[in-house]
């Protein structure tokens, strides 16, 4: 988990060389992260856009929407505890730990879905079998093996 800071962190710090010394534009941090992260926020957003409207056409738009968002949320909050563990010595920050920890939500919300999905279709199923047979009054005949 350091090294994948340190990796973005350098990373970063060559787009800003790259953007002071190379490209020749003479701003201050606070004068460049307003452009950078303006603009970064901007096309985060259209495509964010794009996806939501495709995303709206599925059946079970909500749930995805609200899928991706609490995941987004999680993978925040993840990181967060990392960086404090890192912080404060109070464990180890490590990337399989925040992968961990993803899985964990990832599978709590399967089984809930699956859990709902299943009593749904019990439910309605069992109902409509009842119902069926009660409107039709099928007639219980008895098995032909020469028909």
């Amino acid at each position: 988990m350091r090294d994948i800071i340190l990796i973005l962190s350098e990373i970063m710090n060559q787009i800003h060389d790259i953007l002071m010394v190379r490209v020749g534009i003479n701003m201050t941090d606070k004068q460049l992260h307003f452009w950078v992260i303006g603009f970064i926020g901007l096309v985060t957003f259209l495509i964010v856009f794009v996806l939501v409207k495709l995303i709206q056409l599925l059946k079970f738009h909500t749930t995805i929407l609200s899928f991706i968002f609490t995941f987004i949320m999680m993978t925040v909050f993840v990181f967060a505890i990392e960086i404090q563990q890192a912080v404060s010595n109070s464990g180890n920050m490590e990337f399989a730990d925040a992968i961990a920890g993803l899985w964990g939500f990832i599978v709590f919300f399967a089984v809930l879905c699956c859990g709902c999905w299943t009593l749904v279709w019990y439910v309605s199923n069992g109902s409509r079998e009842e119902n069926w047979a009660q409107k039709r009054k099928v007639e219980k005949r008895p098995f032909n093996s020469n028909s």
